[in-house]
């Protein structure tokens, strides 16, 4: 399945690294990114395979947050399908 994962708060070190970290320790692959910081406010959006992970998207979603936390930063994953249908007007 693919998935859409949006990370949004203050800029800091370490953000997509420690995004990143808990995705390839559940077997999640990025297949594109997109961050950029306006006016010291991070936001990212990654495009992910979670077909070879072992956790589920909700599982990932509680790490995701318990991850961003951490970070000062909120995180939201989504099915990209259902992500695609939300905004498709």
């Amino acid at each position: 399945m693919k998935a859409i994962i949006t990370v949004v708060g203050c800029d800091r070190t370490g953000i997509i690294a420690g995004v990143s970290r808990v995705l390839a320790e559940n077997d999640v692959n990025i297949e594109d990114i997109s961050q950029t910081v306006m006016k010291n406010n991070f936001t990212m959006i990654m495009y992910v395979d979670i077909d070879e992970s072992k956790a589920t998207i909700e599982g990932l979603s509680a790490l995701l947050a318990e991850e961003g936390k951490k970070l000062g930063v909120e995180t939201q994953i989504r099915n990209a399908e259902i992500f695609t249908a939300m905004h498709r007007l």
